[in-house]
């Protein structure tokens, strides 16, 4: 080789020897970055608390177990269990990172499959305030069609799980997505639940933007007119919704700008993302009163893989604090609103509710008042029986082996989600909700019928474990079934019915049983004969009967009841009576028992009423027109009409959230196909419309009500 190829050669050497230098500069530039996320609350600057959560519903496009597992993710890839698995993960990397969880269903289920390792190390996240509970009840219930017992019940199952196992109580309520507020969540399931806050999005957008330019999206809310007060907590109303500012939504399968920081790669753009959070946040604070504001950091079962969010808040926080014109934090709805408090501001008061509640114009969130009725109807029904049953299982000692009533009470807990009683959820999962009660009630059943073998013979305790009697109940008596009444009761024998009132007062009920004999005596548990009456089933029950019980039990019938057999019982408070139906010795008049006798109306008006109260009716409309008390003097005319609605033909038009009628209601008809009216006790009035419209009124003795 020549020297001068040589010296080429060397010259080369060092030039690449030098790149390679220079690269490996590079490298230790762009290697590992230790993000400095611990921040707290800083004094005149603006605060942003990221507050990371994920709204997991349980239950609406897909069961709550779907949800739970991931599985038919051909309708919505959402799976609790990876977001409880990644957030857990991910908040064991770095102290300073927080997370909110608030369905206690979803995490009952989690928490019940960890090692007890995982669970040590949850309950260190929990003490430490990196995890916290809010809400914490088994659900986030709705607040427009549950019924306030339902509410405690949901949210009592939900902390008292928390208490057993973290010893903790959740500070702050969390009702983001409920179809608007209720004045009852302020004080009930607010104040008196021992929460500093409540936090929510959907309001009345008409009045969300008045509030933003007011300053008053955050408010104190008085719940309670009358318990004043002490029944008020500071309500902080989103600016948007639940969810982060456009642009920092950072869910792995999102469409976001991530920040890039490493000099190694293109694109570097902390500046321009610290531009647009700064601006964000200023926008956001224009809108709010002190220093501080939250930013929701998620949304619908997000955090399915936590890295995807945290890393970027981590880079957030610490590139925002580094530029110190503003200051973010890790946080959480506690922390936020201590903040507040500590601000000294002077806040507006509220003492309504945030009904109804409309996100664009001519979208009223009305119609899932009325949605799915029967499911509704279910819901309420078995939370009575709920209550009976819970009081039944103490007064003879909870078993710690056996059925219980904790079936019925997750059911119940999970159906007064959002989307479950208000009947806005699909088709199959609201199958799922009416099964997971209908197997509750079942457990429950047996519960009911053993408590109630033990107390009407004197036992309790572990006396009770071989119950001598076996009581059946009736649950679908809503169709006229019960299989137990209907069957024929031999000579010598009696059909045992006992009545249980769960209320604090004593009760006078009628009650109404599906028979096939007219020839029947009732006694009461001293041998006193009870007014009975037997009144015929309609064509429309029986119609109704034998379509559900194919239904439901798979059955057709062989045998109509021919009967109801209706008599008067009187329980006490959290106590029961005992009363006795047998076969009469020999055929003849009844002296307490009463047929129905059907009346032809010869006038224009038909008066019914028990006592001093009234009520007429037109013979030819069949519509309610005067109301008379004799006793006050009180004489109303009434104009009363059924009417019908057209769903709008625009869109978005009526449906299961929705209520927006296409113009003025309809009347159903105007005249009544058949009338037919039966005396004694109850005295009844039958008014058929239509083929599917009828009323019946039930005029009790003794009783100053018709229902």
């Amino acid at each position: 080789m020549e020297k001068g190829s040589v010296a080429s050669a060397f010259h080369v050497l060092i030039v690449v020897v030098l790149v390679l230098v220079c690269l490996c500069n590079k490298a230790v530039n762009g290697g590992f970055v230790k993000y400095n996320t611990g921040s707290g609350v800083v004094e005149g600057k603006l605060n942003v608390h990221l507050v990371a959560h994920s709204h997991d519903d349980v239950g609406w496009l897909k069961t709550v177990d779907q949800y739970y597992v991931g599985s038919n993710n051909s309708i919505q890839a959402a799976c609790i269990e990876n977001v409880l698995d990644s957030v857990m993960e991910s908040l064991v990397r770095d102290p300073n990172r927080k997370f909110v969880f608030a369905e206690m269903a979803f995490f009952q289920r989690w928490w019940l499959t960890q090692t007890v390792e995982m669970q040590e190390l949850v309950r260190k996240l929990v003490e430490a305030g990196q995890l916290e509970f809010v809400n914490g009840g088994w659900c986030m219930h709705d607040e427009a069609t549950c019924h306030y017992i339902d509410m405690i019940d949901q949210t009592t199952l939900g902390h008292h799980a928390i208490k057993e196992q973290f010893n903790k109580a959740p500070r702050a309520g969390w009702q983001i997505d409920t179809f608007g507020h209720s004045a009852v969540q302020a004080y009930l399931l607010g104040a008196e639940l021992g929460f500093d806050s409540v936090h929510f999005a959907r309001i009345d957008y008409q009045d969300r933007e008045k509030r933003k330019r007011d300053k008053s999206l955050e408010v104190i809310w008085r719940g309670s007119r009358t318990l004043g007060s002490s029944s008020q907590i500071f309500a902080n109303a989103f600016p948007v919704h639940y969810g982060p500012p456009p642009g920092f939504r950072f869910e792995i399968h999102g469409d976001f700008i991530p920040i890039q920081d490493n000099p190694l790669l293109f694109d570097s753009n902390v500046e321009q993302r610290l531009h647009d959070f700064i601006n964000a946040a200023v926008t956001q604070a224009n809108v709010t009163r002190t220093n501080h504001i939250m930013w929701t950091m998620g949304g619908d079962f997000e955090y399915q893989y936590a890295e995807s969010w945290f890393k970027e808040m981590d880079k957030l926080i610490h590139y925002v604090n580094k530029d110190g014109r503003v200051n973010a934090l890790y946080s959480t709805p506690s922390i936020y609103s201590d903040a507040k408090n500590a601000a000294n501001q002077s806040w507006p008061l509220k003492t309504d509710d945030y009904f109804p509640y409309a996100d664009v114009v001519n979208s009223y969130w009305t119609g899932f008042f009325t949605s799915r009725p029967s499911l509704k109807r279910y819901v309420r029904m078995l939370s009575g029986y709920y209550l009976a049953a819970r009081q039944l299982e103490f007064l003879v000692g909870k078993r710690s082996t056996g059925p219980n009533t904790f079936s019925l009470g997750d059911a119940l807990g999970i159906a007064q989600h959002h989307d479950a009683v208000t009947g806005t959820s699909k088709q199959h999962t609201t199958s799922d909700y009416a099964k997971r009660l209908s197997i509750g009630a079942s457990e429950a059943e047996a519960v009911v019928s053993a408590a109630l073998s033990c107390l009407t013979t004197g036992k309790s305790g572990e006396q009770c474990k071989d119950p001598a009697l076996t009581f059946s109940q009736c649950q679908l008596l809503n169709i006229s079934y019960c299989s137990p009444t209907e069957e024929g009761i031999p000579e010598g024998k009696s059909l045992v019915v006992v009545a249980y009132n769960p209320l604090g007062w004593n009760r006078t009920e009628n009650v109404r049983i599906p028979v096939n004999d007219a020839n029947l005596a009732v006694q009461d548990s001293l041998g006193n004969s009870l007014e009975a009456q037997f009144v015929s089933l309609d064509n429309v029950t029986i119609s109704i009967r034998n379509f559900y019980t194919k239904a439901y039990l798979g059955l057709s019938s062989k045998q109509v009841p021919k009967f109801w057999l209706i008599f008067q019982v009187s329980v006490p408070p959290l106590g029961w009576n005992t009363y006795f139906i047998s076969r009469r010795a020999t055929r003849g008049k009844n002296r307490n028992g009463f047929f129905s006798v059907m009346d032809s109306p010869q006038n224009e008006t038909i008066e019914i009423g028990p006592g001093d109260l009234k009520m007429s009716f037109s013979v030819a409309s069949g519509q309610l027109q005067r109301m008379y008390d004799s006793k006050t003097g009180v004489d109303v005319p009434i104009q009363q009409s059924f009417l019908w609605y057209n769903s709008s033909s625009e869109i978005p038009g009526s449906g299961a959230y929705i209520f927006r009628p296409e113009s003025f209601p309809k009347i159903v008809s105007r005249s009544v196909s058949h009338l037919s009216i039966f005396h004694v006790i109850p005295k009844l009035q039958y008014f058929q419309f239509t083929e599917f419209q009828y009323r019946r009124i039930y005029v009790y003795n003794h009783r100053s009500q018709l229902v």
